[in-house]
């Protein structure tokens, strides 16, 4: 099967008409030994490479280029198949669009393809490389910081143990900091819902009805308040607590319940925020929507939680407008070398910021996830990078220190 792949990089050093020459003679001898055909254009400091072939043998190829000492900051922009080859040269061929005005480069371009082939204007590959040649690319992508330029240090003094929890045969709760980086504070604590024992939240729900379901996933909730209550409160940082939409709608009292628990257990609305995650689809919209205006009345704060994962997505959006949205962790696992996550993340924040939603990025594991997270304009985030999930408590958070202040 015939594999196309297109990417973007960065040349780790400064690199004259000699050192191009090389690179484009090397690798048009290895890829005319694997049967890979492709192009490959420099504009100073970037390389768009594209790679056609066999789709193990291309994989091969770009895991070299990953691995080399002469890139950094590669990014993924395409990878899909294609009916036939675009390229008529075995190998590479290397186009400088430093050196050359970018009408020599396009044509240079149609004259590289196979005789008989047209591309439409809709070919994305060759949209990409189009772009790439006219330096329009520059106006959508984006560097993040040298993750090398940081450390994570956690800070064992912030660490709180709530008392034993009161017997349960339901459920318990850990917590995990939302953090912000910029300011070095707890936005939150999201209470994530664990097993009797401690283990999956699944396990809470398997013997349950359908009719049981919902109001279980609400009355939940009361031990999570009163694991804060426990503790003797989070201090300045706010609650996040998970519910199904469909608690709101199915649950005749959910509203009122909710807003007992909150002050039963010391805490004020708004010092709470609701999460709404989008694990099932919303009916009688009209319903739910009245749930959150009477929560937002009261000063609870909403949340979408694991936008992009879900049912509702753009719709839910478009339609409920919440305070934060936290983008969910499959759009942000390694988004600093994949194109297609950072172009609908950059989208999610120019639209939030019109809406004057606040983002959280959810699932952050690495520190070149957060180093382009962090340049993108998030700044609260969520995820094993700064803290794992405790149970029946607050854990240490890794805090990002500059690595010049560890010395």
């Amino acid at each position: 099967m015939l594999s196309n792949l297109v990417y973007r990089s960065r040349a780790r050093v400064d690199l004259t008409h000699d050192d191009l020459v090389h690179i484009e003679r090397s690798a048009r001898e290895r890829n005319e030994d694997l049967g890979v055909t492709g192009v490959l254009l420099f504009d100073g400091s970037y390389f768009c490479q594209f790679l056609e072939g066999p789709e193990a043998v291309v994989r091969d190829v770009y895991a070299l280029v990953r691995n080399s000492r002469l890139h950094h900051r590669v990014v993924t922009l395409l990878e899909d198949y294609a009916p036939r080859r675009r390229f008529a040269d075995w190998g590479m061929r290397l186009l400088n669009v430093r050196a050359s005005p970018q009408e020599q480069i396009v044509s240079a371009l149609h004259g590289a393809l196979k005789p008989g082939v047209d591309l439409p204007r809709d070919d994305r590959a060759f949209r990409l490389i189009r772009a790439f040649a006219a330096g329009r690319w520059r106006d959508h992508a984006m560097d993040g910081d040298d993750p090398a330029r940081w450390t994570f240090r956690a800070d064992p003094a912030s660490v709180i143990h709530a008392p034993p929890p009161l017997a349960s045969d339901t459920c318990q709760f850990a917590l995990q900091p939302i953090v912000d980086t910029t300011a070095g504070r707890i936005s939150s604590l999201e209470a994530l819902m664990r097993g009797p024992t401690g283990g999956s939240p699944q396990s809470c729900f398997e013997a349950l009805s359908p009719e049981q379901y919902h109001r279980f996933d609400l009355e939940a909730k009361c031990h999570a308040f009163e694991l804060v209550a426990r503790m003797g409160g989070i201090g300045k940082s706010k609650l996040s607590i998970n519910l199904l939409p469909m608690s709101l709608v199915r649950v005749p009292d959910a509203v009122d319940y909710l807003l007992d628990q909150i002050a039963r257990h010391g805490l004020t609305p708004e010092r709470v925020i609701l999460e709404i995650t989008e694990e099932e689809a919303i009916s009688h919209f009209d319903l739910f929507q009245t749930a959150l205006k009477r929560l937002r009345a009261h000063g609870v704060s909403l949340a979408i939680d694991d936008f992009g994962a879900g049912f509702a997505g753009l719709s839910l959006l478009s339609r409920f407008q919440p305070d934060k949205l936290k983008i969910d962790r499959q759009i942000v696992q390694g988004i600093h070398a994949d194109g297609p996550r950072q172009a609908i993340v950059r989208a999610i924040i120019s639209c939030c910021s019109a809406l004057g939603i606040t983002i959280v990025a959810e699932g952050v594991e690495t520190p070149e996830e957060w180093s382009w997270l962090q340049a993108a304009g998030i700044d609260l985030f969520q995820g094993f990078l700064f803290a794992r999930p405790m149970l029946n408590g607050i854990p240490a958070v890794n805090w990002p220190v500059p690595v010049a202040e560890t010395h």
